[in-house]
């Protein structure tokens, strides 16, 4: 589905966007992330280098996104369960909803993949458990 034709940069820049201004002023999400963002403006450019990678195929995202969040302490799944959430009605809120529903795909797989390496790098010998999600 990756097709530089499912939306234009514009309108991922309006997803994430307008996701982050969900996430920073959640009373869960805003104050780990506003804890460790310190460069709004670079980190939302890097976001929409990473979903404009994902959603487009451009290739502009160029990161590791694990270690990042393997690295921070105060991480469970009621707060990805909490972003996807989020994701999820921002993504329904876009115009194009082809967009969205597919953004909103990779969301859960991009979450579930984060929470699983999390899990394993905090407990190595416990299976990992699923997010619950819709």
């Amino acid at each position: 589905m990756r097709s530089p034709d499912l939306c234009t940069e514009q309108e991922i820049a309006d997803l994430v966007h307008g996701f982050y201004i969900k996430v920073r002023q959640d009373e869960m999400l805003g104050p780990i992330f506003n804890a460790h963002i310190k460069d709004w403006e670079h980190h939302l450019a890097k976001l929409v280098d990473f979903w404009s990678s994902i959603l487009r195929g451009t290739r502009r995202f160029n990161g590791t996104p694990m270690p990042k969040h393997v690295a921070l302490s105060e991480l469970n799944a009621e707060l990805f369960e909490r972003w996807l959430r989020l994701f999820r009605e921002e993504a329904c809120a876009q115009p194009n909803q082809a967009m969205g529903e597919y953004a909103y795909a990779l969301a859960q797989r991009i979450a579930q993949s984060l929470w699983y390496g999390y899990q394993m790098s905090r407990r190595p010998l416990t299976a990992p458990t699923d997010l619950q999600h819709d």
